[in-house]
């Protein structure tokens, strides 16, 4: 839940000032905090997790009291960006204005810890993952990872081994080497697919490299997108389920798993074998979750430019129930919206991030299903900050194109959708591939 920086130890807003309550004694830890930690924090604040201390126990959350008011008050945690205004989300963490008043009370009132009699029963976390998997796949071999250098997508290619179609319910990938790893994607490559045919098995596989600064992607890149999208993993991102309205989604027999992982240097060797954790169906789904990607690559961001816009606008063939979308850019993303525009004429934004945080790249799970018929146009609207205002811009002299690398630039929303479990889900692939010519 937290990513402390020193202003962040020493600053609270003056405007949330204003709801510092006078609070006695009676806000304890036991009885009024910990709870709201079990809901919203504990999932990151434990041993092994991305939070940088722990917030189980009193004694291990005493001395961050503090810092915790000023990151709560400041909306900088827990880490949620959309606007709920539009869209409504089952997974939205932000704290009610009840559990921000109690965090600031306890804070301002000398943070005491009150009687252990009030505590609620601990939450059992699993150790070394948060879903309990019936089936684990792992890269092949180890990853030797350099202090120094840029490092490419890297590609590790894992067979299953499953002898008949197999359908998964929840998804988690697990890095060994967090501090290196910038995300990880697992795919399903079904057999047949000619993606990553030169790669072997057991060697870690580099696609050629493009040619010239911030080139488009190449065609074996974008093969990709004709294999399914299993489960990511970004810093902060939670395990992801697929099991909404009776769906799963489908790893069919003879697959093979492939591994993408972005991985950074930081000055220190390292080594990584990162694996994935599925939950599986009991019983063949009445439903099929897949995961789609709406993007433009037709973007080149001007030096100094405060406001830069770009759309990607992408119309669905078939109907299906969305469920759920990424938001990606990268260093100089400064906000994505996306709004549906129905064969009626009707328009709704689904969900609105006015600013785009890099360091947590959330997924935004709709609270119910939307029911999108065919003809709609899905419209994803993002705006980049080039100008030397943004303080995490590499470069604001760089005029920015698509490409791999946090210094280059992105335009991508991953969504999920629901469908019938007979439909030709190449079909909606292929058609998603064609851009919607944008006026």
């Amino acid at each position: 839940m937290f990513r402390l920086v020193a202003a962040t130890l020493t600053v609270a807003t003056a405007a949330l000032a204003a709801d510092t309550v006078s609070a006695g004694p009676s806000v304890t830890f036991d009885k009024d905090v910990l709870p709201i930690l079990q809901r919203n924090c504990q999932v990151c604040h434990r041993p092994g997790e991305i939070g940088p201390m722990s917030f189980l126990s009193y004694e291990s959350t005493r001395p961050w009291a503090k810092a915790i008011r000023a990151a709560v008050t400041s909306r900088k945690m827990p880490p949620w960006f959309a606007d709920p205004s539009a869209g409504h989300f089952a997974n939205d963490r932000s704290l009610t204005d009840a559990d921000l008043k109690t965090i600031v009370a306890w804070a301002d009132s000398g943070a005491a810890e009150g009687d252990a009699r009030d505590k609620p029963a601990p939450l059992q976390w699993k150790e070394g993952w948060n879903i309990q998997p019936d089936i684990v796949f792992e890269m092949p071999v180890p990853y030797d990872i350099p202090a120094t250098g840029t490092m490419e997508y890297t590609y590790f290619v894992t067979p299953t081994g499953l002898k008949e179609d197999t359908w998964v319910t929840m998804g988690e990938i697990r890095p060994q080497a967090r501090g290196n790893v910038h995300h990880v994607i697992a795919y399903v490559r079904p057999p047949g697919s000619t993606w990553m045919k030169d790669a072997e098995v057991g060697v870690a596989y580099v696609p050629p490299k493009r040619e010239g600064s911030q080139a488009q992607p190449n065609s074996q890149q974008l093969s990709k997108d004709t294999n399914e999208f299993l489960v990511g993993y970004v810093p902060g991102m939670q395990p992801q389920r697929y099991d909404v309205d009776h769906s799963a989604k489908l790893i069919p027999a003879g697959s093979d798993i492939v591994f993408e992982v972005h991985y950074t240097t930081n000055g220190k060797a390292g080594q990584d074998r990162s694996k994935v954790g599925l939950t599986l169906a009991k019983t063949v789904p009445e439903k099929r979750f897949i995961t789609l990607v709406g993007r433009s690559l037709d973007f080149a961001i001007p030096p100094g430019d405060a406001n830069y816009e770009a759309k990607s606008l992408v119309k669905f063939t078939e109907p299906v129930e969305f469920v759920e979308q990424q938001p990606h850019m990268h260093l100089r993303g400064k906000d994505m919206s996306v709004r549906m525009t129905y064969p009626t004429g009707e328009s709704e934004t689904i969900l609105n991030v006015p600013h785009y945080d890099f360091n947590w790249q959330l997924v935004y799970y709709h609270q119910e299903p939307l029911q999108i018929p065919k003809g709609t146009l899905m419209e994803i609207t993002a705006h980049w900050d080039n100008s030397p205002n943004n303080k995490w811009n590499p470069d604001p002299a760089a005029t920015v194109r698509w490409g791999d690398q946090s210094w280059d630039e992105m335009l991508v929303n991953h969504f999920g959708v629901i469908v019938d479990r007979s439909t030709d889900v190449q079909k909606i692939i292929q058609n998603l591939k064609n851009p919607v010519a944008q006026n």
